[in-house]
């Protein structure tokens, strides 16, 4: 059986306006994701879930299906992306589509490489684990060169370390999620 693909767009970011909309490279972004799946070939559905009307049409337009409009309690800013891929299965389930494995990717990472989501589901299958995550190399570091403020407004190691490095490379290599998640529903 083939995976699904479900990709959250929302329309009220708070950080970029519209992000999902925004014209990158000639396409909208959620449109650079939709493609990359449909190309892939490699999924039975690739479904938008978006509480936006204007996100669902630019999503329909670009082959990707939108069976349902997701409710506004799942696009707030405390909605989790749990809550709202957990509303999207249920409600697929609810409309009768079949499927065991979910890719999930976010329209935030247009250039997500097609292989790395195909690698996703085979690892998953391969190690029998409960899911997998694409990450990739990050230079910030955390035992290295990224801070927060203390309560007495001093700056200190967000990752505090017995041992001080002198450079970044001797520092632990330190991964940041790519936005990719693949697991069984």
């Amino acid at each position: 059986m083939k995976p699904i693909c479900i990709i959250a767009a929302r329309g009220g970011s708070k950080g970029v306006p519209g992000k999902n909309m925004r014209i990158v490279n000639s396409k909208p972004l959620v449109a650079h994701t939709i493609h990359k799946a449909i190309k892939s070939k490699f999924f039975s559905h690739v479904i938008v879930s978006t509480e936006n009307k204007k996100i669902a049409a630019i999503s329909k337009k670009y082959g990707a299906e939108v069976p349902f409009i997701r409710p506004k309690k799942y696009a707030t800013d405390t909605a989790t992306a749990g809550d709202v891929l957990n509303h999207a299965i249920k409600k697929l389930y609810s409309l009768g589509y079949n499927f065991e494995t979910v890719v999930n990717l976010d329209c935030t990472v247009p250039f997500l490489r097609i292989k790395d989501i195909k690698g996703t589901v085979e690892l998953l299958k391969k190690e029998k684990c409960h899911f997998v995550v694409g990450a990739y190399r990050q230079h910030l570091n955390p035992y290295y060169n990224i801070v927060e403020l203390n309560s007495e407004g001093f700056v200190k190691l967000v990752k505090p370390v017995k041992k001080f490095f002198r450079t970044r490379q001797e520092s632990p290599k330190v991964y940041k999620l790519n936005g990719l998640l693949t697991f069984n529903a």
